[in-house]
C-alpha cells in the first residue's frame, strides 16, 4: 500500500484492511519515493489511465502545471518522479492488481474479487 498518513482517504483503507485482517506491506511514499519501475508497475496494475495516478490539487496548480501535459505513461512517470507528492493517494496492491483507493472503500473491491 502507498500511503500518506496525512490523507483521511489512505488512513480510512489502511483502516479497512486491519479490521478485515488483510496485513499490508506500508510504504510512506513521501518518505520512500517510487522509482520509475514501481511508477510504471503501479500504472499497469490500476484499472484507470494513467492520469488518474496524478493529483490535480493546490500542488500541480502552485506548479503551474496543465493537467492535459500528463495524460500519457510516459509524462506521467516523468512527472511524479520530480514530484512524488503529486502522486494520487492511497494505492493499494493485491497481488498484481491495485486500485487508487478514492473513496476508501474501493479496495473491497481488490478483496471481493479473486486474483486473474
Amino acid at each position: 500500500m502507498f500511503h500518506n498518513p496525512q490523507c483521511s482517504k489512505s488512513r480510512g483503507a489502511l483502516e479497512i484492511l486491519t479490521e478485515r485482517g488483510v496485513s499490508a506491506d506500508v510504504v510512506e511514499y513521501l518518505h520512500a519515493p517510487p522509482d520509475r519501475a514501481t511508477l510504471e508497475r503501479i500504472i499497469d496494475a490500476i484499472p484507470d489511465e494513467p492520469a488518474a495516478l496524478v493529483r490535480h490539487d493546490k500542488r500541480f496548480g502552485e506548479l503551474g502545471l496543465d493537467a492535459d501535459g500528463y495524460t500519457s505513461r510516459g509524462a506521467v512517470v516523468g512527472l511524479l518522479l520530480e514530484h512524488p507528492e503529486l502522486m494520487e493517494r492511497p494505492v493499494v496492491f493485491v497481488g498484481e492488481r491495485a486500485v487508487i483507493a478514492r473513496p476508501s472503500e474501493k479496495v473491497l473491491e481488490l478483496l471481493a474479487s479473486p486474483e486473474k
